[in-house]
């Protein structure tokens, strides 16, 4: 059989596999509300059925919280491990939904017909799109094309308390040579990508503290010491003139954009002035001298998230606040390590406190960033397949977010992940009326059966 005839099946079943999209779309897999316990272990278990009819063996894993999806099959080639999750996000507020969100539909837009419902992107028709692909092989060569292991997340939406806990207790059944990530996006509609970069994430609550308790500005204005204002000097001095970081070695482990990277980047014709117009925005204001796409997915930040202190009701009041506080968080690249920069980041506020100032750090979470060996051929030959199948060639793409499953198959299975999936921008993932495109979910078969087929060889 070749890689054609694959195709070709695809294409034909190409009815009966949103069928079976649509059944699990219907099954309420809310992994945060308790209400939904018992449809997260419906979805677990439809999942295992539907891998086991095409020969894998599968079967729902419990833990403290709501079940992990493992399936094996087939043998030889690049062995592959493939996540995805099956839980969704909540679908308030309900009102704003032209349709049930657990009622999936194929609607028409101006853009082409989409699959409308909760989790029809995040993640289910992600997901099936692998598993189609999969259904295929099987179908017309009788197997698998090579050895593959399917790992499939119930508490995603919810945090993932049972993620590192499970796979650390099942390394060995769950180590690969690559693991393949469905839970991201084209980098536009004609142009595939595969994420090689993940920016990490420290985030740090700051808490000044000045007067023992609020005081009358007309009484204490002055001579009192104003925790806003030391905390606004302290957030004004987190940037110089250029846009740079300037907590002290911040910059440590910050890598420089190699030629082909930049090469493939500035091909992709990214449009600064709409991504920045999308928003009200005109002119960048990140690090002077980096294109804006490379702010995004090659540069460390740091920004203010929040920012609190003394009277913020209706009105006014003349008050000197006791307390000023601000939530700061940094977005990571390379090897930077998001340990020694919190302690540096603690100690440079520290060194410009003023008398009468105290200061207290609340921890909100340290990871680093992820970045893949590219050299693995596995990451050429998807890209080429991905190239066959779409009108514009593939490209290795950084993202600005953080997606820590990455750095969990890194740092606890030591394997290179390749995240490759078909969403667009427009998706409403997490929001009302959230969709996923016909395009995307069978050209996404397509895809994913193309990969597989480099993969095996």
């Amino acid at each position: 059989m070749t890689l054609s005839t694959i195709l070709t099946r695809i294409d034909t079943d190409l009815d009966n596999a949103l069928d079976r999209l649509m059944e699990l779309l219907r099954i309420p897999s809310i992994s945060t509300d308790p209400a939904y316990k018992a449809d997260c272990a419906k979805a677990a278990d439809w999942l295992v059925e539907d891998l086991k009819s095409i020969g894998f063996d599968a079967a729902s894993r419990p833990t403290p919280g709501h079940p992990m999806v493992v399936a094996h099959g087939g043998e030889g080639g690049t062995h592959v491990l493939f996540y995805g999750h099956y839980d969704v996000q909540p679908v308030d507020p309900l009102n704003l939904w032209h349709r049930d969100p657990f009622d999936p539909a194929i609607e028409e837009t101006d853009k082409g017909k989409v699959i409308r419902a909760r989790g029809a992107s995040d993640d289910k028709g992600q997901l099936m799109t692998f598993i189609e692909a999969c259904r295929a092989y099987v179908a017309e060569t009788g197997k698998l094309p090579c050895k593959i292991t399917i790992f499939l997340e119930g508490e995603e939406e919810s945090g993932s308390p049972s993620l590192v806990p499970f796979m650390e207790a099942n390394a060995k059944d769950l180590t690969a040579d690559v693991a393949l990530i469905c839970d991201t996006d084209l980098f536009d509609a004609n142009t595939p990508a595969i994420t090689t970069m993940l920016r990490g994430l420290l985030g740090e609550e700051v808490v000044i503290t000045g007067p023992s308790k609020d005081l009358h500005s007309g009484m204490y204005g002055g001579p009192a010491i104003n925790p806003i204002r030391v905390l606004s000097n302290i957030v004004a001095n987190l940037h110089d003139d250029t846009g740079r970081i300037t907590v002290p070695d911040f910059y440590e482990g910050v890598p420089e954009l190699s030629d082909e990277l930049r090469s493939q980047w500035e091909a992709l014709g990214f449009d600064d002035k709409a991504f920045l117009g999308d928003v009200g925005l005109t002119t960048p204001a990140g690090e002077k001298g980096k294109t804006v796409l490379e702010q995004i997915w090659a540069r460390p930040t740091a920004e203010v998230n929040g920012i609190t202190g003394g009277y913020t009701g209706d009105g006014f009041k003349t008050v000197l606040p006791s307390v000023a506080k601000a939530k700061i968080s940094f977005r990571l690249v390379g090897t930077q390590d998001p340990l020694k920069i919190r302690d540096n980041f603690r100690q440079w506020v520290r060194d410009q406190l003023p008398p009468d100032c105290s200061v207290e750090f609340h921890d909100h979470g340290a990871g680093p960033a992820s970045v893949m060996a590219t050299t693995n051929p596995a990451f050429a030959a998807a890209r080429a397949a991905l190239t066959d199948e779409w009108p514009n060639p593939a490209a290795f793409t950084g993202s600005g977010g953080s997606i820590p499953v990455a750095g969990y198959f890194k740092t606890i299975l030591d394997m290179d992940s390749m995240l490759i999936g078909f969403a667009m921008e427009d998706d409403s993932i997490h929001s009302p009326n959230e969709k996923y495109d016909l395009r995307s979910f069978h050209k996404g078969i397509r895809s994913w059966a193309r990969i597989l087929d480099a993969l095996s060889n």
